[in-house]
């Protein structure tokens, strides 16, 4: 007999969560497997908050976060919800453009490899859609991130395009990851096909161990 999930009252059974995770899913998914307590780790795109919080809580007290936006409301919403759960003090925040990274970067732990580093590209929900992300400087960060990132470290990207996005950002950093020497990195490439609405595509970018050559799936 299966035995189903059920709610506390033990009267519905509850829902079974989507094995086809979003891209935000797997992007949660896949850094949590590789940041740990006391790991140096990046928020390239800070907006709310969320990815912020979620590397302060991996890396913990000894770890170091760095968060970047270029909106000033982003870093406020970001620095409110770091102070209501007690994590601001693991925690820098930037209010510039995440090409700039590498530079603050070398500059707070200089020669200190990166675990993870995280990117939400498009616009900040709630604000102003003209100042989302852009291919160039989004490019230029991820160059910056896979030079810093140490063996096994990721570069995690929750692409969103369309509408008032567009659509230059998606194919240049499309572009860019197909580019990527396979025996330096493993890039991976996830999206949902059968939606109209275009979905955010996860990419993966994984830094391989000097020699070794990621084996197809």
């Amino acid at each position: 007999m299966t035995k189903e999930k059920m709610s506390q009252d033990g009267a519905i059974p509850l829902a079974k969560p989507p094995v086809v995770r979003n891209a935000l899913a797997l992007s949660h998914e896949y850094v949590r497997k590789v940041v740990g307590s006391g790991d140096l780790v990046v928020d390239a795109t800070a907006g709310n908050g969320h990815d912020t919080a979620f590397l302060a809580e991996l890396a913990g007290p000894d770890g170091l976060v760095l968060a970047f936006d270029v909106q000033e409301d982003a870093i406020r919403r970001t620095r409110d919800r770091l102070e209501t759960l007690c994590l601001l003090d693991r925690c820098r925040l930037f209010a510039e453009g995440h090409e700039l990274f590498g530079e603050r970067l070398d500059g707070i732990a200089p020669g200190r490899p990166l675990a993870a580093v995280m990117f939400n590209l498009g616009y900040l929900p709630g604000a102003d859609h003209a100042l989302g992300t852009k291919a160039p400087t989004t490019i230029a960060a991820l160059q910056q991130a896979m030079a810093r990132l140490r063996p096994g470290g990721l570069a995690t990207v929750a692409l969103y395009y369309g509408g008032d996005s567009g659509f230059e950002e998606r194919d240049a950093v499309l572009r860019f990851v197909e580019s990527i020497d396979v025996h330096a990195f493993a890039v991976q490439k996830t999206e949902m096909v059968n939606s109209r609405s275009c979905p955010p595509i996860f990419l993966c970018i994984e830094k391989l161990s000097p020699g070794k050559v990621r084996p197809p799936a």
